[in-house]
């Protein structure tokens, strides 16, 4: 198998990333939302400069697609006029800060989040790697443990707040007004001890040893993620996380939005949606029990088109168990082992058993139908 090319960062908005459909410009929210204007101004931003594809990325971004080079620069002026362009592409790519979408306002999620953002746009924050990232899981129970992020911020079984290193069972109690400088000098300490590792639990797997004081029990997620409504508005799905610029439109008239790392928005305050095209509001859709990248063409790396294979193998996947279907090795979708993975190589697709997209197949060369008859 060829091995894909790896580009070693994640694109953003003064980074932008060429793929097969021209360049991805990735839109960081700050504190995990958009307000309405600004949902409905990446929308018409999407369909001037680009295909009118956007997707939601599994660390709660927004990627434009298809953008023209000959159109960045009003692309991003646009962002900019905003507020949603960061100062320089380094502190761009520092801050990756995922929030819970359950928060409320004038609870400290809220201000940690802000906080974190500003610490990491310091000339002093720590140098971290560009896929290094942060999560402010500070409600009541965590809900972002499946999430990727290598330091976190949650709360213990008494409501303590807790610093957590990603790969550690333990964290250390933390006050509110220290838990920000906690959380930059335990990047710190990563970063003086990393190496060649880019991400805490590889590192701590490695053998690293934390600092004193990781001594509390971390809750344990019991949260999974389903459409519906909650106290907080409506909570819809989006096949493989991807929209059209109508679509986002449509549900920026509805109410602002919180980013999710599942390929879900939750939409403020609505308490019942107009049907909105693209938009999965049955729980018990199968298309929520796939995942998958965007694949040939529009990824250069693909090797197959991935989603409409995924779309032909949702119904064939248990209720309760996850396909990730990768059209190459990379496993852009979804870093983590799933119960089911398929990645597409030249010879047709591997199918992985509780692993990632690069693992060791249990079976190679199949079709769709060996697939369907596999699962």
């Amino acid at each position: 198998m060829t091995a894909p090319l790896i580009k070693g960062y994640c694109p953003g908005a003064l980074r932008p990333m060429m793929s097969g459909d021209g360049l991805v410009v990735r839109v960081r929210p700050f504190n995990g939302r958009l307000r309405r204007a600004q949902a409905d101004g990446i929308a018409t931003l999407a369909a001037a400069h680009g295909n009118g594809l956007i997707d939601l990325s599994s660390r709660g971004n927004v990627q434009i697609r298809g953008v023209r080079e000959d159109s960045l620069a009003a692309l991003i002026n646009g962002l900019g006029a905003m507020s949603l362009v960061d100062a320089d592409a380094d502190i761009e790519s520092r801050r990756n800060v995922l929030v819970t979408p359950f928060w409320q306002t004038g609870e400290e999620t809220e201000g940690f989040a802000a906080a974190l953002s500003d610490a990491l746009a310091l000339p002093d924050a720590p140098r971290i790697p560009g896929k290094f990232g942060f999560a402010v899981d500070t409600g009541r129970t965590p809900v972002l443990q499946t999430a990727s992020a290598d330091i976190r911020l949650e709360r213990d079984a008494g409501g303590g707040l807790i610093l957590v290193a990603d790969g550690f069972d333990k964290g250390k109690p933390v006050a509110s007004g220290t838990v920000v400088a906690e959380a930059m000098a335990l990047a710190q300490w990563f970063v003086d001890l990393r190496g060649d590792h880019t991400r805490m639990a590889a590192l701590l797997a490695g053998g690293a040893a934390l600092p004193g004081g990781f001594i509390v029990p971390r809750q344990r997620q019991d949260y999974l993620p389903r459409p519906g409504y909650t106290p907080l508005g409506a909570m819809v799905g989006l096949a493989f996380g991807q929209l059209e610029v109508k679509t986002l439109a449509s549900l920026a008239k509805q109410g602002g939005l919180r980013m999710t790392p599942w390929r879900m928005l939750l939409v403020e305050s609505a308490r019942k949606l107009p049907k909105v095209r693209g938009v999965i509001t049955d729980p018990d859709d199968p298309l929520l029990r796939v995942v998958a990248c965007t694949g040939a063409p529009r990824c250069a790396q693909g090797l197959a088109k991935t989603r409409s294979v995924a779309r032909s193998l949702a119904p064939h996947v248990p209720p309760g168990s996850l396909l990730h279907m990768s059209g190459c090795a990379k496993g852009c979708a979804h870093a983590r082992p799933a119960p089911l993975t398929v990645t597409a190589t030249r010879d047709g697709f591997d199918l992985i058993r509780q692993g990632r997209a690069s693992d060791a197949p249990d079976a190679t060369s199949l079709t769709p139908e060996d697939i369907i008859k596999a699962i």
